[in-house]
């Protein structure tokens, strides 16, 4: 098969289309004929040297696909059976063994290519904001990064749930974006002091920042508030008022999704279609890709992802 190979380790740009054998299935794994693929900041890491795969998993880089299943292996599945897909790695390619607990069906309506654009984030915008925290109606929850791929579906799931929804991102054009899929509270963060506006006032926060928000995200959390932080895309490291922490009763909280033992994403998995599968069909949260480019642009796609001018997801044709 082609895939996605990076041919310098050292160049996180030389992204080629190579001939790479087709992955040979596991117990309880079907091989999926991948028809488009998501592109996710954690890509971008991936090829930068600083998010390898897990052991034992594919290290094509690709967290997200949709496609039909060309070998059920040794599950009940059917072949031609469109499906989208949650990997822990090898998306970029024309083939990938998949296994059947991180399968889900195509949302009504969508297409494939649409579907390769929302499995990863909603599984995770669904652990961390349904499952984790448990926002719910009523709730003020703010997004860091809110037009990114992440926010755009975090912004829609809150509103979903009927919480107010207050954004961070990085110019005007950004913030309108976001009012439109439904945030109610909008900072700029170039510009406005967030965490004095937001002061010991918000239920959740969904933090793909990192060290620099930590005292600001603290400053803003009302008593017993969730942190949850899910990249560090500005810094690893901060120091924590205590104190603060205690006083406010405040729960911090990391995660990640890639790394988890298979029965967790499938877990994972089946919440997000029970809760989440349902919003799309009916339009709740609407999916917003950006662009489209052919597998081949790989490297392209994440020049483009990595300039900031992407608002929602990018999605790699095959």
């Amino acid at each position: 098969m082609h895939a996605i190979v990076q041919t310098d380790p050292h160049n996180n740009r030389a992204l080629e289309l190579q001939k790479v054998d087709v992955p040979q299935l596991k117990p309880g794994e079907v091989l999926v004929k991948i028809h488009a693929a998501g592109v996710n900041r954690a890509d971008l890491n991936q090829a930068a040297g600083n998010y390898p795969p897990p052991p034992g998993e594919s290290d094509i880089i690709g967290l997200e696909c949709a496609g039909v299943i060309a070998d059920p292996g040794d599950t009940q599945r059917t072949t031609g059976e469109e499906v989208c897909c949650l990997l822990a790695g090898g998306a970029y390619a024309e083939y990938a063994a998949v296994p059947e607990g991180q399968l889900l069906p195509i949302p009504d309506g969508y297409s494939l290519t649409e579907a390769a654009a929302v499995v990863e984030v909603a599984c995770t915008v669904w652990n961390n904001l349904g499952q984790i925290a448990k926002i719910s109606a009523g709730q003020r929850v703010l997004i860091h990064g809110g037009a990114g791929g992440i926010g755009s579906f975090a912004i829609q799931l809150a509103k979903a749930q009927g919480c107010e929804v207050a954004v961070t991102a990085g110019s005007a054009e950004k913030l309108e974006y976001c009012r439109k899929l439904g945030a109610d509270m909008l900072f700029n963060y170039r510009q406005d002091d967030w965490s004095k506006e937001l002061k010991n006032s918000v239920d959740t926060i969904l933090d793909v920042v990192g060290g620099p928000y930590l005292e600001g995200n603290i400053r803003a959390l009302a008593p017993e508030g969730n942190l949850i932080t899910i990249a560090v895309q500005g810094g690893r490291k901060a120091e924590v008022n205590l104190g603060l922490l205690m006083m406010k009763r405040l729960t911090i909280r990391g995660t990640t999704l890639r790394s988890r033992p298979r029965k967790d994403k499938a877990a994972i998995v089946a919440s997000t279609l029970e809760h989440v599968w349902p919003l799309l069909a009916n339009g709740s949260i609407k999916n917003h890709i950006h662009a489209t480019l052919p597998l081949a642009e790989a490297a392209r796609a994440h020049e483009l992802l990595d300039s900031g001018e992407v608002s929602g997801k990018l999605v790699l044709e095959v």
